[in-house]
C-alpha cells in the first residue's frame, strides 16, 4: 500500500507519498480501506519529533479516518467486510489501509459522507470525553471555548448547544467568529481585539465560565483561572503556548476549581473503547440525524498532505481538513 511517511522530523515538506508494508491485522482488530483521513494538530507535532506514536501503533500520521472494512480479526463480532465506517486511532491514517482495534470503530453516520465522516472521530471523541464526562457540562452552564473556529472548537458548540449549555468561544477573525455564531455560539470573543476574560465577565453578568475547553495550556492558565466562574473546571487538551506556568492555589481554592487535562492518543485501548461506546450512545444519533455535522474547510489527496500542514499552521482554515484517499 501506499502511505505518508515522516522522513526526519521537521517541516512540511518532510511528509512523503511513499510504498509501505501492508499492516498486519491482530487479534480483535478490523482491517479498514481508508477513504479519508483527518488532519489534527497532533499530526504536525508527530511530524515535528514532538509526539511520537504509543507503542505498537503505525508509524504513520493520522489520528482518525474513514472506510470500509476489508477483513476482520480473530475474535472480531458486530462488523462485517463491506461495512462503511469511521475509527479513532493511535496512529496511520494518512495510508490507504490501517488496522483498528474494533472497540474504536463507529458507522458512518446517516447524514454525512463517507468521506466527511473522517473529519468526526477525533474530534467528538476529545470534546465528549472532556467537557461532558470529564468536566460534567450540564444545562444552564455557560462553556467556555478557546479555538472556536477549530475542528475541536466546532464540536463543542454543536454538542454545547444540544446540551442547553449557554456557549462563549475566542477566535482570531471576524469570519470564524461568524462560523461560531452559525452552530449557535452566544459569546464571540476577538482574542486579537479584546481581553477575553474582561469581556466574557461583561457579557455573562459577572459570572464567567462553568467550563472552560483549553487548547492553549501554560499561556492562557492564569487567565483561565481569573475567567472561571465558582466551582468551574477547567479541560486542558493543549499546549499551544507552552507546558509550564505558574498556579494561584490560592485564587484556585477560592473557586473551589478544578483543572483535568487529558490526552486521548495514549489512552489504553480499553478507555478508548468506553469512550466511542459513550459516544456512540449518546452522540451518534445526534450525528445520524444532522444535528451534530462536521464543519469541512477543504478536502485535499492524501499525496498532498503536506500541503494540509501548512494550511494548518497558518490557521487561515475554519473546521476539519480532510484527506482524500484516491
Amino acid at each position: 500500500m501506499h502511505a505518508v511517511v515522516i522522513t526526519e522530523p521537521g517541516g512540511p515538506e518532510v511528509l512523503q507519498w511513499a510504498e509501505v508494508p501492508d499492516p498486519v491485522l491482530g487479534p480483535g482488530e478490523v482491517l479498514v480501506d481508508v477513504a479519508a483521513s483527518g488532519v489534527n494538530r497532533a499530526d504536525m507535532m508527530q511530524r515535528q519529533g514532538a509526539y511520537p506514536p504509543p507503542q505498537g501503533a503505525a508509524p504513520y500520521p493520522g489520528l482518525e479516518c474513514s472506510g470500509t472494512i476489508a477483513a476482520l480479526g480473530a475474535g472480531v463480532t458486530g462488523w462485517q467486510p463491506g461495512d462503511q465506517v469511521c475509527a479513532l486511532l493511535a496512529g496511520g491514517g494518512y495510508a490507504e489501509k490501517v488496522a483498528v482495534p474494533a472497540g474504536q470503530l463507529l458507522p458512518v453516520p446517516k447524514a454525512t459522507t463517507l468521506v466527511e465522516a473522517a473529519a468526526l472521530p477525533e474530534a467528538v471523541c476529545t470534546v465528549y470525553s472532556n467537557v461532558f464526562l470529564g468536566a460534567r457540562l450540564a444545562k444552564g452552564e455557560t462553556l467556555l471555548v478557546h479555538g472556536g473556529g477549530s475542528g475541536i472548537g466546532t464540536t463543542a458548540i454543536q454538542l454545547a448547544k444540544h446540551a442547553g449549555a449557554t456557549v462563549a468561544v475566542t477566535a482570531g477573525s471576524q469570519e470564524k467568529l461568524d462560523v461560531c455564531k452559525q452552530l449557535g455560539a452566544d459569546i464571540l470573543i476577538n482574542y486579537r481585539e479584546d481581553d477575553f476574560v474582561e469581556r466574557l465577565f461583561e457579557l455573562t453578568g459577572g459570572h464567567g465560565a462553568d467550563v472552560i475547553l483549553d487548547i492553549i495550556g501554560a499561556g492562557y492558565l492564569a487567565k483561565n483561572l481569573a475567567a472561571l466562574a465558582p466551582d468551574g473546571r477547567i479541560a486542558n487538551i493543549g499546549m499551544q503556548q507552552g507546558r509550564r506556568a505558574e498556579l494561584d492555589f490560592g485564587l484556585l481554592m477560592a473557586k473551589r476549581g478544578t483543572i483535568m487535562s487529558t490526552t486521548l492518543r495514549a489512552r489504553p485501548a480499553e478507555q478508548k473503547a468506553s469512550i466511542v461506546a459513550a459516544v456512540t450512545a449518546n452522540v451518534w444519533p445526534l450525528a445520524d440525524s444532522g444535528v451534530l455535522r462536521p464543519v469541512i474547510d477543504r478536502e485535499l489527496p492524501l499525496a498532498r498532505a503536506d500541503e494540509a500542514h501548512r494550511i494548518m499552521a497558518a490557521s487561515t482554515h475554519t473546521g476539519k481538513i480532510v484527506l482524500r484517499a484516491e
